[in-house]
């Protein structure tokens, strides 16, 4: 598979005939350069509701028809009430629940991270935050989200360990750097790509500085916005 990484959380998969994007706050993200008009999708994966992570999410969808997959709640939200996300289709699952496409595979875990989002003037709750555990080409990805530490993401590789994991390093609204060395351990995770850092002044953290704690050859740091083979 091919994979790109935008910055903050927001990444690319390729694989077979499915252009997958996860997270992709774009525009207003400083770490790339990439256009999302240019950006090709069928399937986008939204984490939770914040716009750090939809994103360029709903206009992306409405020009390339991508089927978003998301959390049953956010979804219901996104078919039937949202109006930014007009003429959007969205799969919902639940924590549990797999998301089946011909080229991957999509399971829900929870997520410790609010969820809310201004609708109407209101602050309102759209769903539940989740990470998800992304299957293709028999490696298995897992995304955390945003989250805090906790002793349940051991259950996602009770099966396996990850092959990939994509987890937040930046603090203050998510687990820091220090926790996510525990989280990587938990996942059993063979690589690691820290995420989620350094966008704003309140998510500080030094990526290198984390990877050279974990065991040599986990860690790496991905170009921004360069294809990678994995």
């Amino acid at each position: 598979m091919k994979i790109t990484y935008f910055g903050h959380s927001a990444f690319r998969i390729v694989s077979g005939k499915s252009a997958i994007l996860v997270d992709p706050f774009l525009t207003g993200n400083k770490h790339t350069k990439v256009d999302p008009n240019d950006l090709k999708a069928d399937y986008i994966l939204l984490t939770h509701v914040h716009g750090d992570h939809v994103g360029d999410g709903f206009d992306i969808a409405r020009r390339t028809h991508a089927t978003i997959v998301t959390q049953t709640d956010f979804a219901e939200y996104i078919n039937h009430s949202l109006p930014e996300a007009h003429d959007c289709h969205a799969e919902g699952i639940n924590f549990g629940g797999t998301f089946y496409a011909d080229d991957f595979s999509v399971k829900l875990f929870p997520a410790w991270h609010t969820d809310a989002s201004v609708v109407d003037g209101r602050l309102m709750p759209l769903g539940v935050a989740s990470g998800m555990a992304i299957t293709v080409e028999n490696k298995l990805i897992y995304d955390t989200g945003d989250t805090c530490l906790f002793s349940d993401l051991k259950l996602v590789a009770r099966k396996r360990p990850v092959d990939l994991a994509l987890i937040c390093i930046g603090g203050h609204f998510t687990m820091d750097a220090d926790d996510a060395l525990v989280a990587a351990d938990f996942l059993q995770a063979k690589r690691v790509i820290p995420t989620h850092y350094n966008t704003n002044p309140s998510i500080q953290a030094d990526p290198q500085k984390f990877i050279d704690q974990l065991a040599t050859g986990v860690g790496f740091l991905p170009t921004v916005d360069q294809e990678f083979v994995f």
